[in-house]
């Protein structure tokens, strides 16, 4: 199975890195193909420019390799952590450049103008890490928990990512060094179950 990470932290020292690291790590003992793919680490520029738009643009290098290989993807991971309820600008980025029309998604031919969406990926299943320094009770009264219809209704389930799991981790910026080492270790058992092998 080939299973695509995509992460989202400046700090190499984060608890992301230490989640995407945990996961990828898992993934390969497993058997799996991974590819992880850190965009800060590789500089990936969110900027959507005009000449992208259109579906038959010709893309970049680096943007085309991200569409070859979430196209190729059996499962998806994505780890980041919530900045104001959103994912960081160079995830939003990543989406507007790599989840493209024609590519992860199309509009069904004679829908009326709605746009109703066939969803394009292989990909039936993905996970969303996150890491927030919000308690998670507060997150869903107070802001609605934007980053669950984000992921699940907005991205994934648009381009065809049936299965969407995703687990907060929080509140980051008062945790412990033994809660964590439970984090990661909740992490490894999430993806070892969500993509077993074989």
């Amino acid at each position: 199975m080939r299973v695509s990470i995509i992460l989202a932290h400046p700090n190499p020292g984060s608890l992301n890195h230490g989640i995407a690291q945990t996961a990828a790590e898992t993934l390969r003992g497993m058997g799996h193909e991974v590819r992880l793919r850190d965009l800060y680490a590789e500089g990936f520029d969110p900027l959507l420019p005009a000449g992208e738009i259109p579906r038959e643009a010709a893309l970049p290098t680096l943007v085309d390799e991200h569409c070859r290989e979430i196209v190729e993807a059996d499962g998806i991971v994505v780890v980041h952590p919530n900045w104001w309820g959103m994912p960081p600008a160079i995830l939003t980025g990543w989406v507007d450049r790599v989840i493209r029309p024609g590519v992860c998604y199309e509009f069904v031919e004679g829908d009326g103008g709605e746009g109703v969406p066939r969803g394009l990926l292989k990909a039936r299943r993905a996970v969303v890490f996150n890491t927030s320094n919000t308690f998670e009770e507060r997150e869903r009264a107070v802001f609605g928990d934007p980053l669950e219809r984000i992921w699940k209704d907005c991205v994934f389930r648009l381009c065809g990512v049936t299965d969407v799991h995703r687990r907060t981790f929080g509140v980051v910026c008062v945790s412990t060094r033994e809660q964590r080492e439970t984090w990661l270790d909740e992490a490894r058992q999430i993806v070892a179950r969500l993509f077993p092998k074989g």
